[in-house]
């Protein structure tokens, strides 16, 4: 059975607290498993997740600070010695490529060609690998290069039994009506797809971290039915947030609203932030966006929502 779902690794902005680990964010989607910005720690909150490096298929870094990186060199090392044997790609900024060489061998260890760079740069790119999704990475708006990725799966369709039933179509027929877009049944009537499903649009999630407000950010999230967006600060420290280049939670509400999405989760809390002051996060977010919020901790599990039926 597939699962898709965010296990959430770290919480933190630049500072780890007791209970928030530095950023790490790991995306289980059918045989995929994308780790996202692994921060320090990354290695041991995989270990509590019941995570493996084996289940890691790709690496996504959206930018170089070190509380997104400083977990990258472990993760690979451990993914060589493990001897992951199917290829891992990791993309990240092309900007950064001297801080990409540092990580990538910052000690001495026997190294792996199941790890493959994947720069990206300029104003965005498509990126290859999977053959069932599509990873887009778009720039955000922070103090250094920085992308976020949206990860969509093609539109597909959605069988209708009782219209199967009615034309006719059933047995090996239904499955070659699905590859092939129409077919002929036994007594000579051809049926087309449209005949017997209807459309069903293939799931979004979107990662947005370090940005100012910006366009990036909107079309990286249009439509997604799970945002992951750092939420830095509250209201009230809104002049830090545009001075640092990041968002605060009503702006991650309004950024949300903005592109229609459906679960929006909240992450990257500053350090200054006791634990009684966690519900102003979905609070003041939802000032700006009447749909699920979630603020994420640590090992927090979060299912994808249900596909559109």
């Amino acid at each position: 059975m597939s699962v898709r779902e965010l296990v959430v690794l770290g919480t933190s902005s630049a500072v780890p607290t007791r209970r928030r680990n530095h950023n790490g964010y790991f995306l289980r989607w059918d045989g995929h498993g994308i780790l996202f910005d692994p921060g320090e720690g990354t290695q041991r909150q995989m270990r509590t997740a019941g995570l493996a490096a084996t289940d890691i298929t790709r690496i996504c870094l959206t930018h170089f600070h070190g509380d997104h990186s400083l977990g990258l060199p472990g993760t690979l090392q451990r993914i060589a010695r493990d001897q992951v044997p199917h290829t891992v790609r990791v993309c990240y900024p092309a900007q950064g490529e001297e801080y990409w060489r540092r990580l990538r061998h910052a000690t001495p260890f026997r190294d792996t060609d199941a790890v493959l760079p994947q720069p990206v740069g300029g104003l965005g790119a498509c990126l290859l690998g999977e053959q069932d999704l599509t990873l887009t990475a778009l720039p955000l708006r922070h103090s250094v290069p920085a992308y976020g990725y949206r990860l969509a799966e093609p539109d597909g369709w959605r069988m209708l039994p009782e219209r199967l039933a009615a034309h006719g179509v059933r047995g090996p027929l239904v499955g070659r009506l699905q590859r092939e877009g129409a077919v002929t049944t036994g007594d000579g009537r051809r049926v087309e797809l449209a005949q017997c499903a209807r459309p069903r649009r293939g799931q979004v999630f979107a990662f947005v971290m370090d940005t100012a407000e910006c366009e990036g950010a909107l079309e990286l999230a249009r439509g997604a039915d799970m945002l992951v967006i750092e939420s830095t600060y509250l209201d009230t420290e809104e002049g830090l947030a545009a001075s640092y280049g990041h968002l605060t939670a009503r702006q991650a509400g309004r950024i949300a609203a903005r592109a229609g999405v459906r679960t929006l989760v909240l992450t990257h809390i500053s350090e200054r932030y006791e634990q009684s002051e966690d519900p102003l996060f979905a609070a003041q977010a939802g000032q700006e966006f009447d749909g699920r919020i979630v603020l994420a901790q640590d090992l927090d599990r979060i299912p994808l929502p249900a596909r559109d039926s």
